[in-house]
């Protein structure tokens, strides 16, 4: 069977390529999936950022845990020194996955539904009427988030990256 082809109101047309003679086990991997140098570079320097800034978190919570038990308890939260203790764990977890690409999807994921929760604890709309700068910082989380979950979707990259993860899953 030959490939379909396709008409556009301009008179451009182009084949969808077939995928008629093609074993079941290699339709998935059509395109090659190759990065450019400049494409290597970014996901590593995207990587060394997600890092950096939750290394920056995990450093200013160990050096004063107290600070950033009042800081939790001052937002209402019960355990404010176990909570914080767990925020440092989490955050140097995180640091670790970034850098290394070890479990990074889940990883990201799991920051960016971590940011979210701080946007809304710390900086949500309870916090706006008193101080108009708050909606900024709300506002920033997301646009973390979104690289986050860019970051998810593509993977650690293929250099540098530690194949560690979860076992693929077979989807045929």
């Amino acid at each position: 069977m030959a490939p379909k082809k396709f008409s556009t109101s301009v008179g451009i047309s182009f084949r969808w390529p077939s995928l008629e003679h093609q074993p079941l086990s290699n339709r998935r991997n059509i395109v090659e999936n190759t990065q450019s140098t400049w494409q290597t570079a970014a996901i590593l320097i995207a990587r060394l950022i997600f890092a950096a800034v939750f290394l920056m978190a995990v450093s200013f919570k160990f050096m004063d845990m107290s600070a950033t038990a009042g800081y939790i308890a001052a937002a209402g939260f019960p355990l404010p020194l176990f909570l914080a203790w767990c925020a440092a764990a989490l955050e140097a977890l995180l640091v670790i996955a970034f850098l290394t690409g070890a479990f990074f999807t889940p990883a990201a994921i799991i920051a960016a539904l971590y940011v979210i929760f701080l946007g809304f604890s710390f900086h949500g709309p309870s916090h706006w009427a008193g101080n108009q700068a708050e909606f900024g910082f709300f506002v920033d989380h997301f646009t973390f988030v979104a690289g986050l979950l860019f970051a998810a979707v593509h993977g650690p990259g293929s250099v540098l990256a530690a194949t560690v993860g979860w076992p693929a899953r077979e989807t045929e």
